[in-house]
């Protein structure tokens, strides 16, 4: 038995034979041109048909992984109708007299490692999704039509890489699973793995042989491990494990639909934690009841060395309110610093990150950044039922200071005319021992609040929780931050203000009777968590 160990994206085990993803394209040759105008023609002809075959593609995706993972094929074909783009290709054809299909491909390659790619919202951090346009392109000039994959019966495929319009085109009932040599887990094809709910492990490298094609091979997406002619023991487990995912994943399915209350009636709100746009859709087939924490600093987190746009921040946050209709999504401002360091915004040394320059007094020292955000927030309210948190509270002094910023950025989005929720609901975070003890005056400052309780049960027992050293002291449910969690409940319901927990804690199903015992009104986990935590609730007595 052979044991590689890569990335893991997409969760689940697949048994089956290996089978090798063929790419049927010769390596593109330089060639020179004598008819340079019957070379652009031909260009264009070829880009015209990629962009209608992506639209078909895109129709296709809508209905088997949703819209906010289709949109990923949308913005193939803004890359295909890019102008500087085309520009380029044609220039270069004209200039250097060369063929469309080598032109197409140092276009792509060109465009990847520009400024503007780090630019365009469209394709941060997604190389991939330009090389597979490029592709396209190459196969519709270079005729050729189809890959191949050498079964017919259900297998486990292996390839160096696979883009995105691959991965939406498996089809679940031949293709087992998936592993690769190459690709990272915030690719769009790792996210359309994981809505396809396709086991697959990326990353494994060189060690992944094309020796291996044939043999039976096991995929584990719970631990990014693959076995190759797998012995006896090790088969007869993962198949024990396999049937037990499976009729769990089954009996969690009939929960949806389903309400979140007690036997005795008391009802509790289920929402989703996210971070990114490719979340968004695992929201919707979790069947939350909206999104609970939408954690921004994540979007920053994703783009390199660019700082993203008002704009980019506001596709996304749009993106979100209008997949969840009239569910509520809160919008939480970049709670950067920390552990949470984006190479867009430099923060500079410091000796104990988690109680330094962070979050909102973060936000403070950057705030050309922190406007864009609030605009982009609020123009987004004008799609959906989107309100505005606030991280790392400790003092009031910081709250009015955030409010009145937020009202300066309404009066300028008025004055330039653009529609947005002129009473657009705020809230707080409490993750500090200082949040806590002025929670009562808080709650009269703000509409909502949410505990985090990853940060708060931190600063409570003054311990790094990603200090490995001292794990065995770390007690996430110590009776100190139990006791905080009910005084804050408390000062909440006082002032008739609402209130969830967002942190770890919250997907803690031995927590779950005390949250609903002492009156918390909403839980936001995981979107795979979502489920298991409604079973939870409709078991309690």
């Amino acid at each position: 038995m052979i044991t590689l160990t890569g990335k893991k994206i997409s969760e689940g085990i697949a048994i089956g034979k290996l089978s090798f993803y063929k790419r049927d394209i010769k390596e593109i040759k330089k060639i020179y041109v004598k008819d340079v105008e019957k070379e652009i023609q031909r260009f264009q002809r070829a880009r015209e048909k990629a962009i209608a075959e992506l639209k078909v593609l895109c129709d296709v995706s809508e209905r088997e992984v949703g819209e906010a993972n289709a949109a990923i094929f949308e913005m193939q074909q803004e890359i295909l109708e890019n102008r500087e783009w085309i520009d380029e290709i044609n220039g270069m054809i004209l200039e250097e007299k060369l063929n469309a299909e080598y032109v197409v491909q140092a276009a792509a390659e060109k465009l990847i490692s520009s400024d503007a790619f780090q630019e365009k919202g469209y394709n941060v951090g997604h190389e991939d999704d330009i090389r597979d346009v490029a592709l396209r392109l190459v196969r519709i000039l270079s005729r050729i039509w189809k890959d191949r994959i050498l079964t017919d019966e259900p297998f486990i495929m292996a390839a160096k890489e696979l883009y995105p319009s691959d991965t939406v085109q498996l089809d679940k009932t031949k293709v087992l699973g998936f592993v690769t040599m190459y690709g990272t887990i915030n690719s769009h094809t790792a996210v359309l793995a994981r809505t396809k709910g396709i086991p697959a492990v990326i990353g494994l490298g060189e060690v992944l042989k094309e020796e291996y094609d044939g043999k039976t091979i096991i995929v584990d997406g719970y631990d990014g491990k693959i076995y190759i002619e797998p012995d006896y023991t090790t088969l007869t487990k993962m198949k024990e494990r396999r049937d037990a995912g499976l009729n769990q994943y089954k009996n969690l399915e009939r929960l949806k639909g389903k309400e979140n209350v007690t036997q005795s009636g008391q009802r509790i709100e289920i929402c989703a934690n996210v971070g990114t746009r490719e979340d968004i859709e695992n929201v919707l087939r979790s069947d939350a009841g909206g999104i609970g924490l939408f954690r921004s600093e994540f979007l920053y987190m994703e783009t390199g060395r660019r700082v993203p746009s008002e704009e980019q921040l506001f596709q996304v946050y749009k993106l979100a309110a209008e997949s969840m209709g009239s569910s509520r999504v809160v919008i939480r401002t970049a709670d950067l610093g920390g552990d949470k360091i984006a190479d867009c915004i430099d923060i500079g040394e410091q000796n104990n990150p988690a109680m330094g320059l962070r979050g909102l007094r973060l936000m403070f020292e950057k705030e050309d950044i922190f406007k864009e955000q609030l605009r982009a927030i609020l123009r987004a309210s004008a799609y959906g039922n989107v309100s505005i948190m606030f991280p790392m509270i400790t003092s009031i002094e910081e709250v009015t200071k955030a409010k009145g910023m937020l009202e300066r950025v309404k009066q300028k989005l008025k004055a330039d005319k653009i529609p947005f929720n002129e009473n657009i609901q705020i809230g707080v975070m409490i993750e500090t021992p200082a949040a806590v003890m002025i929670s009562g005056e808080l709650a009269r400052e703000v509409d909502f609040f949410s505990i985090g309780t990853n940060d708060l049960t931190q600063f409570t027992l003054g311990m790094d929780r990603n200090n490995g050293r001292i794990s065995k002291y770390y007690d996430s449910c110590h009776p100190a931050l139990l006791k905080m969690i009910r005084i804050v409940t408390n000062n909440v319901h006082l002032e008739g203000k609402h209130i969830s927990i967002c942190g770890d804690l919250a997907a803690d199903l031995s927590m779950t009777e005390f949250f609903v015992k002492i009156g918390i009104d909403e839980l936001s986990v995981a979107p795979v968590q979502v489920l298991g935590l409604r079973k939870k609730i409709r078991d309690i007595q």
